[in-house]
């Protein structure tokens, strides 16, 4: 096809949030409540509010992601935080293709019980 041209791609932030958000979900001892990640996840995806506990910075070169999270009382605090690191990162770079170079996790409370 000459003189087509493919154009481009862009990913909102918030749909970066959004993928963020469901790789929390799948780490044993995050509780995400606490932090309002899923309380807000549905406004998320409709697009009528930010998520609350989940910033992404996108620029020309990479993407860095914060997440504000609580932990279940008795983890291993850097050890899940670990994991959800590496999680978020592989699972935003397989989706969008976009290269993310920090995951920064801010633990703010830990909740009793289960």
């Amino acid at each position: 096809m000459e003189g087509w041209r493919r154009g481009e791609v862009k990913i909102a932030d918030h749909v970066v949030a959004v993928i963020a958000g469901l790789a929390a979900q799948d780490i044993p001892g995050i509780v995400t409540k606490a932090s309002g990640l899923y309380d807000e996840m549905s406004k998320r995806i409709s697009g009528k509010n930010a998520a609350k506990g989940v910033i992404v910075m996108i620029d020309e070169e990479s993407t860095r992601i914060e997440l504000r999270v609580a932990v279940q009382y008795g983890t291993i605090i850097h050890a899940v935080c670990g994991k959800l690191q590496q999680k978020v990162k592989e699972l935003v770079e397989n989706f969008t293709g976009l290269e993310v170079r920090e995951v920064n996790v801010r633990v703010e409370s830990i909740e009793m019980g289960t």
